[in-house]
Formats: structure tokens, sequence, C-alpha cells
């Protein structure tokens, strides 16, 4: 029998992102390993506990911190948000979003050979939006990545040359705060800005960029199965409390 590895508390989770922050690095958390990494990249710790806490500090962040310095940017510059709520976006916050940003912007950030290949019909997908189309092209990225593992394919991705490895863990930190600053800019599609200066749009997605952040981090440590869900349960929060405001207000 193996040794059960038990986790690292939530307190030391958190330090290991803070330091992720100042100096990003491809080590995984203790209790993963690389042999059976594609299993565990996508399915097997999702520590749903766990990520409820990771939800619950950003959803803290987001109404102490994050969210007063976009409103209040907002309310300067005149931008308002494109949300409509007689129609939550429900799906497409739920499921849309969490796998084809996360394919995106971080999925590649322990593939980046797959990156070469996966990035750009992703956001080919992102643009589209949640249509069949769109939707159908995202399963076959998805299928692409599982297929030489539930085949026993012999085209099983083969690793990059070495000297392009070692390039690539040199700038990682600079891929990884770039993704995040590119994941909080597509964000600010959900604005309509009217005569907001552009030194103020920065402010508005502050909490995208945070949250980039934080899923980047899990990302790499736990898996990219584990910043799917997290990126979800986060989504679901605000909509899920906007929708209970809604109902709880007496009809027109």
């Amino acid at each position: 029998m193996g040794v059960k590895v038990a986790w690292p508390s939530f307190s030391t989770e958190l330090r290991d992102f803070i330091a992720f922050i100042r100096r990003p690095n491809l080590r995984r958390l203790p209790g993963r390993s690389a042999r059976r990494g594609w299993l565990e990249d996508w399915f097997t710790h999702l520590d749903f506990a766990r990520l409820l806490k990771w939800a619950g500090l950003l959803w803290l962040m987001n109404m102490v911190v994050l969210g007063p310095i976009a409103v209040a940017a907002a309310g300067a510059g005149g931008a308002e948000h494109r949300l409509r709520l007689d129609a939550l976006p429900w799906l497409q916050a739920l499921v849309w979003a969490p796998i084809v940003e996360e394919l995106v912007f971080r999925y590649g950030l322990r593939m980046p050979g797959h990156a070469l290949w996966l990035v750009p019909v992703s956001v080919f997908a992102l643009l589209s939006g949640p249509q069949w189309g769109s939707a159908f092209l995202v399963g076959l990225v998805v299928l692409a990545c599982w297929w030489p593992y539930l085949f026993r394919s012999s085209a099983a991705p083969k690793p990059l040359p070495w000297g392009l490895r070692k390039t690539y863990r040199r700038y990682f930190g600079v891929v990884v705060h770039l993704s995040c600053l590119l994941f909080a800019a597509v964000h600010l599609g959900n604005f309509s800005y009217n005569e907001t200066p552009l030194w103020l749009l920065p402010f508005l997605v502050l909490p995208q960029w945070v949250t980039g952040l934080a899923l980047a981090w899990l990302r790499v440590r736990r898996g990219i199965g584990a910043a799917m869900v997290l990126h979800g349960i986060f989504n679901g929060g605000p909509l899920l409390v906007i929708w209970l405001v809604i109902s709880w207000l007496p009809p027109q």
C-alpha cells in the first residue's frame, strides 16, 4: 500500500499562493505526482471543501476591497455593467466560462506544447460565444487533450525539447502574470464605457485580475480540473445572491 500524503492546510496554501504571486513556479502540491499526471490534472484533486474556502476568500476580498474599488471606478467614469437582471447567464457563468476561459488562459501553463494548438482554437470558441458550433468545438478540444490517455494512443504528446523547457521555466513568471492580465482585460467587454477615461479601465477588472492569479496558482498546484471547478463556484456565488435578491423583491 502507498503512503497516504496529507494535503497542506488552507493557511499553508495561502502562504504558498502569496509566494507564487511574487515568484511563480511549476511546483506541485505535496500529494500530486507526475506519473498519473493526466488523471490528476483533470479529476483527482477536486477537494470541494477546500475549493469552497478559496471561493469564500475571493468573495470576501471582492466585497470588502476589490469590488468597492471597481464600483467607484465605474461610477467615476460612467461605465455600466452589461449584466441583465432579467436574464441571468447561469449556463455561461457556471459551465461555459469555467471551461473555455481555463482552456484559453491557464491550461497551457503546465502544457505549453499543447498551448500552441489549443489556445488559438479555444480563443475562437471564446470569441464565438456559447453557441452549438463553438460548444462542439470545445468538446473536440477536450477530447483531443484526453485522447492519447483514454485510448493509449501513440499520439501521446512528447515533452518539449530540453532547451525550450529551460527557457519556459525561466520566463514562467512572465507567462503567468501576462495570462492573468489578459484574463482581466477580456472582462472589460462586460462593460459599456460611455466616456470612461482609459486610466480607469484597469480598476474595473481588479476582481478578475486577482481571481485569475488564484486560478493560475490552483491550476499549477492542483490541476486544471480544480481550476475549472473553482471558477464555476466563484461565478455562481454572485449570481445566486442577485437571484435571491430579485426573488425576494416585491413585484412592481
